[in-house]
């Protein structure tokens, strides 16, 4: 049971954002400060990647662990009232998810999708944004 008013709970909902989260920002923060230079949320590209690096062709997603269902998370947890509801929105996004970094791979995009939970150890994600936008070759089929 909720122990908010549905309409509490809808105003509470409708506050959570998008784009510049503090997850996404950490990532800016680390990619710019390897030296790397992006675009956000270009509206051309399926998905509308968070960072999109145009020179090396790749694109990076700063997925939340609750939105995006992240497997084995402790933060991808089920609420346990309107299941139903939040069950299909959450396959929704996953479908998605899955449509858009098919879609960009077969654009020739590389793409990379980096968890909130991953963003908290600034170390390893500065290994990994390095592994991924210098590696040429590899790239494609990065998202987990």
């Amino acid at each position: 049971m909720d122990i908010l008013a549905p309409q509490q709970r809808s105003r509470l909902m409708s506050r959570i954002r998008g784009k510049d989260t503090a997850p996404e920002m950490r990532v800016r923060q680390v990619a710019h400060g390897l030296g790397f230079r992006f675009r956000l949320h270009r509206r051309d590209l399926p998905g509308s990647p968070d960072l999109v690096f145009p020179s090396r062709q790749k694109v990076i997603f700063v997925h939340g662990c609750y939105w995006h269902r992240h497997p084995g998370c402790r933060y991808a947890y089920s609420p346990k009232s309107n299941a139903a509801f939040w069950c299909s929105k959450f396959e929704a996004n996953v479908t998605r998810d899955r449509r858009t970094t098919r879609e960009l791979e077969a654009l020739g995009w590389g793409v990379l999708v980096v968890w909130e939970c991953e963003t908290r150890d600034t170390d390893a994600l500065r290994k990994r944004l390095v592994e991924f936008l210098n590696n040429e070759e590899e790239g494609r089929g990065h998202d987990r």
